[in-house]
């Protein structure tokens, strides 16, 4: 006898690009994925500042989330979004590209001069022997997970709940 085979969920979120740029913008905590040349993956919370459409992390130089950057140049945030006290929350999922900057790097120093950094620096951040920068620039795309849709409709169907927005809008 043959398994059945599932059809693939529909989506019934419609996030607004915007609304979710605004959300990512309004954050600062996020789980970061990345993966050695050898397939071997690394999940880890961070702090993150988004400025100007793109994602800075403080780390250190010998951090395996930094190591795993330079040898891939790779990858993805998963930033959570409560909606609602309790339940999980909704999720917003990016892959980006990604290089490492020295403390001293001339963006860092403009960034962190304009206080744009201030997120990832007012700990003394900038003051750790061997700390770097991650600048993760994301895709053109971004998931969803419960955006763009009612509360009632994500409850009722969880596997409809997914969606897609354009971050970086075509030149």
């Amino acid at each position: 006898m043959k398994s059945p085979v599932a059809s693939p969920p529909r989506s019934n979120a419609h996030p607004d690009a915007d609304a979710v740029r605004r959300q990512i913008a309004s954050r600062s905590f996020s789980t970061i994925a990345t993966a050695s040349h050898a397939g071997i993956p690394h999940a880890a919370g961070v702090m993150y500042a988004y400025v100007d459409g793109v994602f800075y992390i403080s780390t250190l130089r010998t951090s395996r989330k930094a190591r795993n950057l330079a040898d891939t140049g790779r990858a993805s945030l998963c930033i959570p979004v409560r909606r609602v006290p309790t339940g999980p929350p909704s999720t917003v999922q990016i892959a980006t590209t990604g290089q490492i900057l020295d403390q001293d790097d001339p963006e860092i120093v403009a960034l962190v001069a304009r206080g744009a950094l201030n997120a990832i620096t007012a700990h003394g951040e900038l003051e750790i022997p061997n700390g770097c920068f991650l600048r993760l620039t994301p895709r053109r795309h971004a998931l969803t997970y419960g955006l763009g849709l009612p509360l009632r409709m994500l409850i009722r169907d969880p596997l409809n709940a997914s969606g897609r927005v354009e971050l970086q809008r075509a030149s």
